[in-house]
């Protein structure tokens, strides 16, 4: 097991949809035990559950089926890490799903400082593009539970079936070389300021691999250089 006590961490992982940002995070909660995983989407989830001001304010905009304005979505953010206890000093975190453009960046770096609680670690992910491709070409999913598996990599234990349920495999709609190719060249334009945006924090980090098993222990040993003790 790791250990965190020089500072605390709170990082922001970037990464191309496929990139594997999830499977790090499950691996960096496994490394480091005490850092809190944020997710965007289990946030507003919970917000909206629990009828809170700004879960009301998120849900009208999806009972319309707009997309929520780039300030409510950090404000879901801000009055996550306040409830949970989490803007302060001593506060460790990961950031996942949040913030995907520079605005975005911008409020939550903002809110973040009022609390002194700015993020002080960016990593970008950086996978090729065909790996990517040929990734999502060989996933599947189970529907129900969301469990995912690559027929290359992580193949169900019967062909076509869940491993948990034997229920069957599906392939989701987008899950197509060319809806992936348009995805990887939105998530290209919106990458670049960013990048620079946190490059100029000097707070961004790369690391590159093709695989999740390349880029985990680099990812944990750079933690671990600037923010563990063990």
């Amino acid at each position: 097991m790791n250990k965190l006590g020089i500072k605390p961490l709170r990082l922001l992982l970037l990464g191309a949809p496929g990139s594997g940002k999830g499977t790090q995070t499950s691996r960096l909660l496994k490394a480091f035990p005490t850092v809190s995983s944020i997710s965007t989407g289990d946030v507003l989830r919970k917000q909206i559950k629990d009828g809170t001001p700004v879960g009301i304010k998120a849900s009208k905009y999806m009972e319309q089926g707009q997309l929520l304005p780039d300030a409510i979505v950090s404000d879901l953010l801000i009055s996550h890490l306040n409830n949970s206890k989490l803007l302060n000093n001593d506060s460790t975190w990961l950031l996942d799903g949040f913030p995907r453009t520079i605005n975005q960046a911008k409020i939550l770096d903002e809110q973040l400082n009022k609390n002194n609680t700015d993020v002080n670690l960016v990593v970008e992910l950086d996978v090729p593009e065909d790996v990517i491709l040929e990734r999502i070409e060989n996933r599947y999913i189970h529907l129900k539970s969301g469990r995912i598996y690559n027929l290359e990599y992580n193949p169900p234990k019967v062909p076509g079936k869940d491993d948990i349920t034997g229920e069957p495999l599906a392939k989701r709609v987008d899950d197509t070389r060319e809806v992936f190719q348009k995805r990887l060249e939105n998530y290209n334009k919106t990458l670049l300021p960013l990048k620079k945006f946190y490059t100029e924090k000097g707070i961004l980090r790369t690391i590159s691999g093709e695989t999740s098993d390349i880029i985990s222990p680099k990812l944990i040993g750079l933690i671990e250089k600037e923010f563990g003790t063990s």
